[in-house]
């Protein structure tokens, strides 16, 4: 009885010359999600957290430069949009106050991607590196009604420093490369703004940080 051998056929491979060029560029799109990491005072007899994390969105230019087979900088200037709501609660967990803070960043992302084998048309990486954001709604009063009918005021510094970590993957397409990215972007600096005037609820801070989530689509 004649035996048959029948061999899997090779997925085929999209050649592409991305890898192979010491600097290319594309453009991304992506969501984020924005957070506070909130500090209260040791004396302070209130809570503060973001309860509701609101989708944003990313907007930025891809700029890519290969030193390396494996390695790649990479400076991703552009811009991105969200809000946060911080709610303040009393030790009995009641909500005692709430502020909505909209941010409008001017960002400036210095990155660097070490990359893994190629597996067909995919390329896992990780990518770490310090992101330079300007808030143009910094130093702005966001005003909402306080516990006691009064208003209530939060103001941000503009300029803030983020370290960021992620990984994604590279699919090569026929003729494109699409670049799926999670990061973690965490605020180096305090961006309360202490030269404001606050109620009881807002001077009970002690520090105040921000923190994001993205996951961007890059197109190259």
């Amino acid at each position: 009885m004649p035996v048959v051998l029948v061999a899997q056929k090779a997925k085929p491979k999209n050649d592409s010359n991305y890898d192979d060029r010491l600097l290319h560029f594309g453009f991304s799109m992506g969501i984020n999600t924005m957070d506070f990491m909130v500090k209260m005072k040791s004396d302070s007899e209130l809570n503060a957290e973001v309860i509701t994390l609101k989708p944003g969105i990313n907007i930025q230019i891809v700029t890519d430069y290969r030193p390396a087979t494996y390695l790649d900088f990479r400076f991703l200037p552009g811009v991105s949009f969200g809000q946060r709501t911080i709610n303040f609660y009393d030790q009995s967990g009641a909500k005692v106050n709430s502020t909505q803070i909209e941010s409008s960043y001017l960002e400036f992302p210095l990155s660097l991607k070490a990359k893994g084998m190629r597996m067909n048309n995919a390329r896992p990486f990780l990518i770490g590196g310090l992101n330079f954001r300007y808030d143009l709604a910094g130093k702005k009063e966001f005003e909402n009604p306080g516990a006691n009918g009064g208003s209530s005021y939060l103001r941000l510094n503009k300029a803030d420093l983020y370290y960021e970590v992620g990984a994604g993957i590279d699919f090569y397409l026929p003729y494109f490369k699409l670049t799926i990215e999670a990061k973690m972007s965490n605020g180096l600096r305090d961006v309360l703004d202490y030269n404001a005037e606050y109620p009881y609820y807002f001077n009970e801070i002690s520090s105040l940080r921000s923190q994001m989530w993205v996951l961007s689509f890059h197109f190259e």
